[in-house]
């Protein structure tokens, strides 16, 4: 036991006499870490703004042409007079024709846009962060993430539209906003004032679709909506990994850079009866320190770099409960790096001159 003792000791006091590097360490460590809770927030966006945007139309069922998976990911035009026809559908207590189109607009800059065009007053209503709803031509709800307020006005498609309400996280496709608007402008703007809409929402439980259509849920929509998305998660997933092996890269380095210039406090350990699960365990506990120290720096740095992203960040519980998991894992990991470098020194340093 005193022999532990005096080997953590001596650990913590090669921390405080090399605390320069130990911090470097730290904050090296924690920015990775930063960055892997970051991309984690930003997957989960992804995740997020779909269940979002789904579950604010508010309607039970979505009926798509055949052949369509879904009605955000692709469009097909179809009458407007076929809404009478689900709306006839046994378990459908009311219908309305939606109409959904991507388009850009210009504001202080160029943004994507997502445009859904709805019946004023209906079921697919948006709630809204601040003004009112659709009443007249030329109204517009939109997303406050592009940046207009209530009472601003913009042009989408060669047509004058004025601001007045803006809804919160209605958002996808990677964070494009949603503007709603009345689906008779939308047919005026897009569709030559034809009368199409590409999807049907509605209340009710029906049982099946019109010849030509087919019923889609909400969970559905939502899958559907996610595929897209699908492989830069992947790719964020694996991005968050590789971030973790740099983190562990860096805490390695610096305790192996340490257990180089504590060859001869290694030796005389050795020399004087020492184990090695002794010797790791005073590696250990400088290898969970700096990991653990890192990971405080990291929610910190997170706190400061994420008004810095341009895309919504959205770190989720569980991330911040594994960071200090993960972060105690590779300490443990990297420990055993320095661990074969003081398994390797000769007792006979000790008495060396």
């Amino acid at each position: 036991m005193y022999a532990q003792q005096r080997v953590l000791f001596a650990s913590l006091r090669d921390l405080q006499w090399r605390l320069r590097r130990f911090l470097i360490g730290v904050v090296a460590a924690g920015l990775v870490f930063a960055l892997a809770l970051l991309i984690s927030g930003v997957s989960a966006s992804f995740h997020n703004e779909v269940t979002r945007v789904v579950d604010a139309f508010g309607v039970d069922a979505w009926i798509v042409p055949s052949g369509v998976s879904g009605p955000f990911t692709s469009s097909n035009v179809f009458p407007e007079s076929e809404v009478a026809k689900a709306a006839a559908e046994p378990g459908v207590q009311h219908a309305e024709p939606l109409a959904l189109f991507r388009t850009s607009v210009q504001t202080s800059a160029t943004h994507d846009l997502n445009l859904v065009g709805i019946q004023p007053g209906g079921i697919a209503d948006p709630k809204l962060r601040d003004g009112r709803g659709l009443e007249h031509r030329g109204d517009l709800v939109v997303d406050d993430s592009l940046g207009l307020k209530v009472g601003s006005h913009v042009e989408i498609s060669h047509r004058p539209f004025t601001v007045v309400g803006r809804t919160h996280g209605m958002t996808y496709f990677a964070g494009t906003p949603v503007a709603f608007m009345s689906i008779s402008d939308l047919q005026a703007a897009n569709l030559s004032g034809a009368k199409l809409a590409t999807a049907i929402v509605v209340t009710g439980s029906p049982a099946a679709a019109p010849s030509g259509f087919h019923l889609l849920s909400n969970a559905q929509v939502v899958n559907d909506l996610r595929r897209p998305l699908d492989k830069p998660t992947q790719t964020i997933d694996f991005l968050r990994v590789l971030l973790w092996i740099v983190a562990a890269g860096i805490i390695g380095s610096v305790l192996y850079l340490q257990a180089i210039e504590r060859s001869r406090d290694f030796a005389v350990f050795k020399a004087t009866g020492v184990t090695t699960g002794t010797l790791l365990a005073g590696l250990v506990l400088q290898a969970v320190l700096l990991a653990v120290s890192a990971a405080v720096a990291a929610l910190v740095l997170s706190v400061l770099l994420k008004p810095l992203m341009s895309m919504a960040v959205e770190i989720p519980r569980s991330a911040y409960v594994s960071l200090p998991v993960v972060a105690v894992f590779v300490g443990l990991l990297s420990s055993l790096v320095a661990l074969r470098r003081a398994l390797s020194v000769d007792p006979a340093l000790a008495f060396g001159g």
